[in-house]
């Protein structure tokens, strides 16, 4: 029966996540001509091609300003708003749940255009606050270096509510005679939550930082969209590493060298997951 159950999760990694990942390996090392990709042609001038391009390590410089900033914020602030809820449990913790649930219905392209609309002084409406502090236009906001705590504000309000209930719920699982008994010996709320509370939680955490850093080394949407609107002139045309491997596949036409560009992310996602996994015991089973 276990088998059975984890059989159409195989089926679709296989066809939708490892198939196309061997068909990028293919590819890397394959040429683009009129006629069709002219498979092992290449050799490793792929590979040359898009490490030695000049904006190989500003893309990936960006990149990790943006996991650094992203990664630790955004765990931090779910954590500790699941901490909160569970602190006042009952009809006002489910209805923050709620709330904190609703904006991940907004998709990634709507919510690049809402956040546009709200940091843009002269539609928003936090306009005047926006020109009482000295900013009167969006480039005074939007900008190469502030772009990491944009991305970072969009990712948190889209994903957060997911991660506050998966968090929260976790915390259910804590035995009641736990929380009794470090009562008796005098906790109070914040104690609790940091020495009981927190540690219990450490599964989950890991569980999201893999998962979080994952998605975010796949971030497109938010910076092609701001690159291709009316504030292009602010941000670079290839901010994000998939960015320079969108460029090469459709404004260079050189699938190989997106290819290998692509297959970079996808090892840098499975270190950074691998290196966690070790280092937190993650899948160690308790005795």
């Amino acid at each position: 029966m276990s088998y059975l159950l984890a059989a159409p999760y195989v089926i679709f990694m296989a066809i939708f996540g490892i198939g196309p990942a061997l068909y990028a390996l293919l590819m890397s090392f394959s040429k683009s001509s009129a006629v069709g990709p002219q498979y092992w042609a290449a050799g490793l001038d792929n590979y040359s091609l898009a490490f030695g391009d000049s904006r190989f390590f500003q893309v990936f410089g960006n990149l990790l300003e943006f996991l650094i900033v992203s990664v630790p914020l955004g765990i931090g602030f779910v954590v500790l708003l699941a901490l909160l809820l569970d602190m006042r449990p009952g009809r006002f913790s489910s209805a923050l749940r709620l709330l904190y649930f609703i904006p991940g219905a907004v998709t990634g392209p709507a919510l690049v255009l809402l956040v546009i609309c709200i940091l843009d002084p002269t539609i928003s409406p936090f306009g005047p606050l926006f020109n009482f502090v000295g900013t009167m236009n969006f480039d005074g906001l939007v900008f190469p270096g502030s772009l990491p705590f944009v991305f970072t504000l969009m990712g948190f309000f889209s994903g957060a509510g997911m991660w506050i209930a998966i968090q929260h719920g976790g915390l259910q699982g804590i035995s009641a005679e736990v929380i009794e008994a470090a009562e008796l010996d005098g906790c109070n709320a914040w104690q609790k939550a940091l020495y009981i509370k927190l540690p219990y939680m450490r599964p989950y955490i890991v569980y999201q930082t893999i998962l979080i850093f994952a998605l975010n080394v796949q971030l497109f949407v938010e910076p092609q969209l701001l690159t291709s609107t009316w504030v292009q002139a602010n941000v670079p045309p290839q901010w994000a590493p998939n960015q320079l491997a969108y460029s090469y596949a459709f404004d260079v036409g050189n699938f190989g060298a997106a290819a290998a560009l692509s297959l970079l992310m996808v090892a840098i996602g499975l270190v950074g997951a691998v290196v966690m996994i070790r280092l937190t015991g993650f899948f160690k089973l308790e005795a």
